[in-house]
């Protein structure tokens, strides 16, 4: 009877000891599936914010843009009065006086200006010889002419833009 005491002691602390495994395995299982469960809020928490800050950094790009675009065209704004002057004053030049030394260092300076709005992405708007556009061009005058109806035949005034974006339309004369 005393084997079978012992017997039943030592099957009950056996049980106990399984029964004490198998709470502590469950209070484990538990235990891991709210940590899966905290990691995925973290997780969708973060990729949230990550496309948040990926997206302000995609406005403020364009907001900088923006901004260099308003710069650029508020600077040639200023300057528009000084190109428009040696565009009249080269048009003014007689053929006869064009390789005057004078004139040659007039007209250098002019390409410089030029070539300065072209590094900061300013262009000129092409007209003469090609069909009126509404959206670069404003007709000034309408004058009989050998050209097809609707061709630029003559710049009063040019236009500039800036990244397709019209600065101020060209002033032109377009044919009957």
């Amino acid at each position: 009877m005393k084997k079978e005491v012992k017997k039943e002691i030592k099957n009950d602390k056996k049980e106990n000891t399984l029964r004490n495994e198998n709470e502590k395995i469950s209070l484990m299982e538990k235990e891991i599936n709210e940590l899966k469960e905290k990691n995925k809020e973290f997780f969708t928490g973060w990729q949230r914010a990550e496309a948040d800050f990926l997206n302000y950094k995609k406005e403020e790009i364009e907001r900088l843009k923006s901004l260099s675009i308003s710069m650029k065209e508020n600077i040639f704004e200023g300057l528009l009065p000084v190109l428009d002057n040696f565009n009249l004053a080269e048009r003014a030049i007689p053929d006869d006086k064009k390789n005057d030394n004078n004139i040659k260092g007039l007209l250098l300076i002019k390409k410089q200006l030029d070539y300065f709005l072209l590094s900061i992405g300013i262009q000129e708007i092409a007209t003469i010889g090609l069909p009126f556009n509404a959206e670069t061009c404003e007709a000034v005058e309408e004058v009989e002419s050998d050209a097809e109806q609707g061709i630029v035949i003559e710049e009063l005034q040019k236009g500039y833009k800036i990244n397709d974006r019209i600065i101020r339309p060209a002033k032109v004369k377009i044919s009957k």
